[in-house]
């Protein structure tokens, strides 16, 4: 399976960000699937593919044609895939990838996962979601979809294919069911 994984181009203020980075890099190599993600070579992006590397996995990487994000491409990767924009990168991660986490990130994670959550609420894509946090990092995310369903604004049906955890085991289990 294709994992693509949004994160963090930048470390955090806290090392817990850079452990559960690690683990997912070792988990995905040791189930046997393929990381696809941002390509770049620094934070928490950085960390991703060294762990798969160094693992012995393979990592594709979706690389906006743009300076530095280009000139800060991850030199070990097996896959390039160069786009144009932000928005051909996100597009292209989505056509590859099988299944989807988001790993604590900034204003592009947030992009990126609400991009994948909207059109699997829509129907137009059948891809799992994963906001798999640590120190609950994404807590307030559960509090505004705990809210979208209290105000009726969405219903059950829209978060089907959507988890927010903490426990890298049930994202897995999450990630796999059919």
């Amino acid at each position: 399976m294709k994992i693509g994984v949004f994160l963090s181009s930048r470390m955090g203020k806290t090392d817990a960000y850079r452990r559960l980075t690690e683990e997912l890099g070792r988990w995905l190599v040791r189930n046997g699937h393929e990381l696809v993600y941002g390509g770049e070579n620094y934070g928490l992006m950085a960390v991703l593919a060294d762990t798969v590397l160094a693992e012995g996995g393979r990592a594709a990487g979706v690389i906006p044609n743009l300076s530095p994000m280009k000139e800060n491409a991850h030199p070990g990767l097996q896959e390039y895939h160069y786009v144009l924009s932000m928005a051909e990168r996100k597009s292209l991660m989505i056509q590859l990838a099988d299944g989807f986490i988001a790993l604590p990130g900034g204003i592009g994670t947030l992009d990126e996962f609400s991009e994948v959550l909207c059109l699997n609420a829509i129907g137009a894509l059948d891809k799992p979601l994963v906001l798999l946090g640590t120190g609950g990092y994404y807590e307030p995310f559960r509090a505004v979809q705990e809210k979208i369903l209290e105000e009726r604004m969405a219903d059950e049906s829209s978060f089907e294919r959507f988890l927010i955890t903490e426990d890298l085991d049930e994202a897995g289990r999450f990630l796999t069911r059919k």
